[in-house]
């Protein structure tokens, strides 16, 4: 009896629901009829539960202790323990392999080989990238890329900007999927270059490709009529891209399986329980747990009792995953975030809520009409900055890759409610502020140089007219990303979580390679 009872609170909890939702039925809102064109024909999608994309694994977010907790070997304090949450996301549960970028670029090949080869060069690897001056690598120049023997490995001589290209790629080939298999789009071979599917300019309205058959408009005033799938049909992913900083080092540590009744029982420096680089399983018992240099010159061990196994990369499921199903998040290779990079003080002065240094807001260009501008030669939008608002609380300007940490922001006073703040933004766009002669000033990468004006940032070295015969610059700058994960080339240290390291975003090396994250829409849990 007790079971029935619950059964039915349940049903009529569901249906209570369903009634306040969107879906079936009717709007709880004004009492009209949802997907009826006689009742107006508002489009409510049933969808409530975002599905898992191709080889990606969910990660359920929550509050962690991000940076260092044990001892910093190099004494440079730059990554100070802080409380951030993170948001639930997904993963990819391996390393992009050199076969699927060998995927990316034959469809790049088929898609612009003929007509725009420069695009298939861009998003090559380096293969010489494996060079040393003194170490015999040509076997891996020659090979590794290429040979079938070192498909399941990861793919390296990548650089950040490269990634992002293979990111925005896989997108469009698994929403395009999406729509063959719905029987909504035609798959036509000849949907190549200009003509190719790309997920942003179908939604946009203007991709040319063949329809097999629209989903059908309730618009009583489009008498019917098929139109294509919107964002508010929840048919289509959301963008494939790199991890944050904060969401990698979150899912590298796997705290899914070290909490109790909300309370960490070990705060992990590796992706697995304890502070041992080897197995405590009674199988495996002493077992090296990931791909990296014991001491100089001890890449693998000795013949006959290898300890980790690999000298260079190893595959890209080798090893056990931690709690969240993750292989390689510590070894194998280092991996691209998306996040320029800063040391501390840029880190603590971020947002405890999905921190995440290097936002760029984005805008499509339009055309004439007003409509969303095409490239006839690339058949991609363009998107430009969006304007700057000095209206706005929660930002002013598209790049705040400085905020806080070397623009205007960081000096001024009050920046959020100054109206000389403002006043002085817009006589900068005029080439009038008191800033502005100090642009014509050279810069290295897009990293300004310190000056006499007190515009100072540790990250930063500003020319002023005294200094212009003898410039100087930082190593980081605004086009230099945070690298984590320790490497087949790299020593225990690095293989911490917390550990952070950085290189140019359009730079490759044999021991950097990548994964892909995607956003979670809706619930946090699964």
């Amino acid at each position: 009896m007790k079971i029935a009872k619950f059964t039915c609170v349940m049903v009529a909890a569901l249906l209570v629901l369903a009634s306040c939702g969107s879906g079936k039925g009717k709007s709880a809102t004004t009492g009209w009829n949802l997907n009826d064109p006689k009742w107006g024909g508002f489009d409510a999608s049933s969808a409530t539960e975002q599905p898992t994309a191709p080889g990606l694994v969910f990660i359920e977010g929550g509050s962690f202790v991000m940076g260092h907790v044990a001892q910093d070997d190099h004494y440079k304090w730059d990554n100070i323990a802080h409380t951030v949450t993170v948001s639930s996301f997904y993963m990819d549960e391996c390393e992009v392999s050199n076969l699927a970028y060998r995927e990316f670029v034959y469809w790049m090949q088929r898609a612009y080989g003929e007509e725009q080869p420069e695009m298939v060069a861009a998003i090559m690897p380096d293969t010489a990238a494996w060079r040393d001056r003194l170490a015999w690598r040509e076997g891996f120049v020659d090979y590794y890329f290429q040979s079938p023997n070192y498909n399941d490995y990861p793919v390296v001589g990548v650089s950040w900007e490269q990634a992002q290209e293979f990111c925005r790629w896989r997108t469009d080939r698994v929403n395009e999927k999406v729509l063959v298999d719905r029987g909504i789009l035609l798959l036509d071979q000849e949907n190549i270059g200009t003509n190719a599917f790309r997920t942003d300019v179908y939604l946009a309205g203007r991709y040319d490709g063949e329809t097999r058959k629209g989903l059908t408009d309730l618009n009583p005033a489009n008498g019917g009529e098929e139109r294509q799938v919107r964002k508010s049909d929840g048919i289509l992913y959301p963008y494939y891209r790199l991890p944050t900083e904060a969401e990698w080092e979150f899912a590298a540590l796997g705290m899914i399986g070290n909490t109790y009744d909300e309370r960490v029982t070990e705060h992990k420096s590796y992706p697995w329980a304890g502070q041992s680089l080897r197995s405590a399983n009674k199988k495996y018992y002493g077992q090296f747990l990931a791909n990296f240099k014991r001491t100089r010159g001890d890449a693998m061990g000795v013949a006959g009792n290898l300890n980790d196994g690999w000298d260079y990369t190893c595959p890209v499921k080798w090893y056990f995953p931690n709690d969240y199903g993750l292989y390689n998040m510590a070894g194998n290779v280092s991996e691209w975030c998306m996040d320029v990079f800063r040391k501390t003080v840029g880190q603590m002065r971020a947002d405890d809520l999905d921190p995440y240094r290097g936002n760029v807001y984005l805008t499509p260009r339009l055309d004439e009409d007003n409509a969303v501008f095409v490239n006839e030669e690339t058949g991609k939008i363009e998107y430009v900055e969006v304007a700057p608002d000095n209206n706005r609380r929660n930002y002013r300007q598209a790049n705040n890759v400085n905020y806080l940490d070397g623009d205007r922001a960081s000096l001024l006073e009050n920046w959020k409610d100054s109206e000389e703040a403002a006043a002085d933004e817009e006589a900068e766009e005029e080439g009038d502020s008191e800033f502005a002669d100090e642009e014509e000033g050279e810069e290295v990468g897009d990293a300004p140089l310190t000056g006499e004006d007190g515009w100072t940032n540790n990250m930063y070295r500003r020319q002023t007219d005294s200094q212009k015969d003898n410039p100087t610059s930082s190593l980081v700058n605004n086009k230099v990303r945070v690298v984590k994960g320790g490497s087949w080339r790299d020593r225990a240290y690095y293989l911490q979580s917390s550990t952070r390291r950085y290189y140019d975003q359009d730079k490759s090396t044999s021991w950097i390679g990548f994964r892909c994250a995607m956003d979670r829409l809706g619930s946090r849990t699964k």
